[in-house]
């Protein structure tokens, strides 16, 4: 009886610790499934320690670092947009991003300072500035929507004339210069203070995005969003109103647009038509390095953030070591295709040749959206 007790006490000792590894493998498996998360992450990682090395400790300084928070958002902003427009499939992209901010924040401050004295009621102006350059960005993002869901126009091409359109707009209405805002300091604040020891402004890029992947991953429109971005046709047949999905796609991105607009004018107390040229490539590098599919029906807001923290710690470090404007361009057409070629390196082959795994087990797929 008692060796039979032992036998039993032993079986199920074997038992929990197969368990235990079983559940490790699986853990492990989940966590290196998503490819682009893992390169990301290393790249980050890897990024940063190079950035420390070559330019010093002054890098990971508590002001350099809230400096990189705050210029992040912008950016990341207008990152999300071409997200959305390309997990809508269809050739979806958004390339009136950073022509319909700066348009929002020209239409915003001069609509906001003809009716509201900023030196008599600054929070007031504040709160106009910033409501009024979401409405100008969420007009801008109809206007995509109804050229692309029911003018049935290409995505490129119709955002490419709504991109010059609205830059013609900015350009005609300053006529050319910048318009200055002056220092208002509720304005100032959401562009420049930190709550926490963290940029307000980054601090509400984190909430937008937090609020869109949880829209993305838990609400009826993110599924369809993905459902549409896979096969069109099928969820047209499955009764999703393509029409309409489109059109808030693209109201979206107007949005997102829109607060970029209010950030870029509280950060830098101005507001000029060309302001950002080169954010459409870089937006556009940030969310196709991420992983996010140019045809649709996949993409995973995690990992856009990390391509963009990826792609904010590259330029700071080359702040930091004067590296000329026009190098850039280069070194970030150098990283979009790093990137590619990594992101094609499938990690789970070096685990399932590790003795104790097995080589005909399929690893679980990771998540879209989050």
């Amino acid at each position: 009886m008692e060796r039979k007790t032992k036998t039993a006490d032993s079986a199920a000792s074997n038992n929990t610790g197969n368990g235990r590894h079983s559940a490790a493998r699986n853990l492990t498996a989940g966590f290196l499934a998503d490819r682009q998360f893992v390169f990301l992450a290393l790249t980050n990682l890897l990024g940063f320690m190079l950035a420390v090395a070559l330019a010093g400790t002054d890098f990971i300084g508590a002001y350099n670092l809230q400096s990189m928070a705050a210029q992040l958002p912008e950016l990341g902003l207008l990152a999300l947009g071409v997200m959305l427009a390309m997990v809508s499939g269809n050739g979806g992209i958004d390339l009136s991003g950073i022509a319909l901010a700066n348009l929002s924040g020209v239409l915003a401050g001069l609509i906001a300072s003809h009716f509201i004295a900023a030196d008599d009621a600054p929070l007031l102006y504040t709160g106009s500035f910033i409501a009024l350059a979401l409405l100008a960005g969420g007009i801008g993002g109809m206007l995509n929507g109804v050229l692309i869901a029911w003018g049935h126009l290409t995505p490129i091409l119709a955002t490419l004339g709504t991109q010059m359109f609205f830059t013609g707009i900015a350009v005609v209405l300053t006529n050319g210069s910048a318009l200055r805002l002056g220092y208002i300091e509720p304005l100032d604040a959401f562009g420049n203070s930190t709550l926490a020891g963290l940029p307000i402004c980054f601090i509400v890029f984190l909430a937008v995005a937090a609020a869109l992947a949880l829209m993305l991953k838990r609400t009826p429109f993110g599924i369809r969003l993905y459902l549409l971005g896979s096969n069109a046709k099928a969820a047209s047949y499955a009764g999703i109103p393509v029409r309409r999905m489109l059109f808030l796609t693209y109201t979206l991105c107007g949005l997102l647009a829109g607060l970029a607009g209010a950030i870029i004018a509280a950060r830098t107390s101005s507001v000029k038509w060309d302001y950002g040229s080169s954010y459409v490539m870089i937006s556009i590098l940030i969310v196709v390095a991420a992983g996010v599919r140019p045809e649709g029906g996949y993409g995973r807001l995690v990992c856009v953030l990390l391509s963009a923290t990826a792609l904010q710690l590259l330029a700071s470090m080359f702040n930091f070591l004067d590296v000329s404007s026009f190098f850039r361009d280069c070194a970030w057409g150098t990283m979009l295709l790093i990137f590619l070629v990594v992101s094609r390196f499938d990690y789970r082959t070096f685990f399932r040749n590790r003795p104790g795994s097995s080589g005909s087990a399929s690893l679980p797929r990771a998540g879209r959206t989050v």
